[in-house]
């Protein structure tokens, strides 16, 4: 039986709230960088509620702060953020047809690395409530989270203020080292790219090389190594065909819960 609007809204709501519930530290701590950074807490907010790019939105405005140049801030964003024009492509060929090119472009917009995640194991077409509804959680999630961390940090005293940048790195390491533990290629490309940004920041040869762009290399050579010492093989990808199919529906969403 078709579902309606609010029905499949209401579902893709439920979905999206664990991912909302998870932002919500990672951007208040983005909230706590840019604002003892110089950025205006009305900036921070806006900053999340534009672009919701996680590393990307980190690496360009700690750019900002330090004063890197536009086509260095442009062209970090692009490398870190490019995975997300293949996430969209990928969903493309999952969206309703009769879906207008206005909902095709605030779906694109709210396509981060967990939605997608989210939206590729559903079965079926994907249709713009479901879409709206696994989107806006996550929005608000990240934007709350920043204005909380924005806030906070604007009434921290100065001192205790610039000792919340330690956060950033937790943060990372947090992000990092479960996935590294279970990976051995993943533990061996992080060493990879870190080795490489060392080399660029300690040589003398290199320090002429902005922070920037030691992060566009490192992230180039360290992507391009991980692809030639562990491709993925035909055999590792799952086959849609072979799994069984569902549509998108809270009825068979419970089943499947």
């Amino acid at each position: 039986m078709e579902k309606t609007w609010t029905q499949e809204f209401r579902y893709g709501l439920k979905r999206g709230l664990p991912i909302a519930l998870g932002y919500v530290p990672v951007s208040f701590t983005f909230g706590l960088m840019a604002v003892s950074g110089g950025i205006p807490i009305w900036m921070a907010i806006f900053i999340s509620l534009s672009n919701l790019t996680s590393a990307g939105q980190f690496a360009g405005t700690n750019l900002v702060i330090m004063g890197a140049g536009f086509f260095e801030i442009t062209l970090t964003t692009f490398i870190i953020n490019i995975r997300y024009m293949l996430m969209s492509l990928s969903l493309t060929q999952r969206l309703d047809k009769s879906m207008s090119l206005t909902k095709r472009l605030l779906v694109g917009y709210g396509v981060t690395d967990e939605i997608f995640s989210v939206a590729s194991m559903e079965q079926g077409i994907l249709t713009f409530p479901y879409l709206s509804g696994l989107i806006i959680g996550p929005v608000i999630g990240w934007t709350t989270g920043t204005a909380l961390g924005a806030i906070i940090s604007a009434a921290l005293p100065d001192n205790l203020n610039n000792a919340m940048g330690i956060a950033l790195y937790g943060m990372f390491i947090a992000i990092v080292l479960p996935v590294a533990r279970k990976s051995k290629p993943v533990t061996i490309i992080v060493a990879i790219s870190v080795a490489v940004v060392c080399i660029l920041r300690y040589v003398p040869i290199f320090q002429m090389i902005s922070s920037g762009f030691r992060v566009i290399i490192a992230t180039i050579i360290g992507a391009g190594i991980g692809a030639i010492l562990f491709p993925i093989t035909d055999d590792k990808i799952p086959c849609e065909e072979s799994s069984p199919g569902h549509d998108i529906t809270p009825s068979q969403g419970k089943e499947e819960g």
